[in-house]
């Protein structure tokens, strides 16, 4: 089926009401009609999907939705959303939305990565000339549940929640790796910008990228149960991007991870210092502040533990992790580098284990080190 026809299931935005599993749908004379959302088919998705001002809606995906693999078409025409020039192929909002249903959203990422003119923006991400779209962007939206569907293959970041509030996750299976030569690029399970109150929870995430980021301006967000595989963490940042701007990542709660074959753990990555006020590669400002990573398994893991930067002020770190990290970095199982005088970390529970020999915590610029509950060492490249 295409797309016209994808698009003619939807109710119009704001005359919707869900009672269970059926919307009703309400005429302009205010007599009511059942609508159910039901996308059960084989859907090719040729044209940019943006739909807005939903209210109460039910999109049950029992099918399978896939994006052409048309790089002349999406790359100019995906959504724009600006920050890191990300774009998407569908960009979904509104209040009291539940997508679900066992189905699968295809966006035929092997294609772009095997594409060999692509070009990479500022921090790996999507560029202007060559732009690699989100599989589904969430934004602008409140009071939403995803949960139960299939994911594969994303160009870009697999979900991007934008500017939204009170949406929930659960029971996701995504894959966006790369079966050829050519690896997965920003295959990140869950980018989060400017969005506050997001759950994510109970599902297996294989990428070649972060499992899940919290991007600039993100508050309040609960990451429980999951199991990420080939990623590169669960990262806050990265952070000051943009000179002039303040980017604030507080009240973060991870809690029952289990973090398999991949290069970083637990991370904080933020952008150094930029002399140029047009600065889109560093020189911004802000904070991170109560950070929690709770029960977080690794194995065979690069840096199980990795803050390579913090601004000069209380960031409130806490860090519970165990487990066995990969000795591609040696037996350094820890790297808390500061810039600046970094205060409020503390680790509690620490088991890590190197198959290098015994395990080695670099720390740098970290204040009350009697708060961490493991030896520090000072990385070489700041020994005297």
């Amino acid at each position: 089926m295409r797309l016209t026809s994808l698009l003619a299931l939807f109710p119009v935005a704001s005359r919707v009401r869900v009672d269970g599993n059926t919307c009703t749908h309400l005429q302009d004379d205010g007599t009511s009609s059942t609508r159910t959302v039901v996308l059960d088919q084989f859907y090719v998705v040729n044209t940019v999907l943006v739909i807005t001002g939903l209210q109460d809606v039910n999109i049950e995906l029992s099918g399978v939705v896939q994006y052409t693999p048309k790089f002349a078409y999406w790359s100019p025409n995906s959504y724009y959303m600006e920050f890191q020039n990300a774009t998407t192929f569908w960009f979904l909002s509104g209040h009291n939305l539940h997508l679900c249903g066992g189905g699968t959203l295809d966006a035929n990422g092997q294609v772009w990565w095997d594409y060999p003119n692509k070009t990479v923006g500022i921090a790996g991400g999507s560029s202007t000339a060559f732009a690699r779209p989100v599989s589904l962007t969430m934004g602008n939206a409140s009071n939403v549940l995803i949960e139960d569907l299939t994911e594969i293959g994303s160009p870009l970041w697999i979900n991007f929640v934008y500017q939204s509030t009170n949406v929930i996750y659960r029971r996701m299976n995504i894959s966006s790796t790369s079966y050829s030569s050519n690896r997965a690029v920003n295959s990140d399970g869950w980018d989060i910008y400017r969005s506050s109150y997001v759950t994510v929870k109970d599902s297996t995430i294989h990428s070649d990228d972060d499992c899940v980021s919290f991007k600039p301006n993100t508050t309040n967000i609960v990451i429980r149960n999951l199991y990420c595989n080939g990623s590169h963490g669960i990262s806050v940042g990265s952070l000051g991007q943009y000179a002039g701007e303040t980017d604030i990542v507080a009240n973060i709660y991870v809690k029952n991870i289990s973090m398999n074959n991949a290069q970083n753990g637990a991370r904080i990555k933020v952008f150094g210092g930029s002399p140029y006020p047009n600065s889109t590669a560093g020189g911004g400002t802000g904070y991170v502040q109560n950070v929690t990573f709770e029960d977080f398994y690794v194995n065979n893991v690069d840096d199980p533990i990795h803050l390579d930067q913090c601004y000069d002020t209380a960031a409130h770190v806490y860090i519970n992790v165990t487990g066995m990290s990969s000795g591609n970095s040696g037996n350094v199982v820890v790297e808390l580098e500061c810039s600046a005088e970094c205060y409020g970390i503390t680790a509690t529970g620490t088991n890590l284990t190197s198959p290098d020999g015994p395990a080695v915590y670099y720390c740098q610029n970290v204040a009350n080190e009697t708060a961490l509950d493991f030896s520090c060492t000072t990385p070489p490249s700041s020994s005297s």
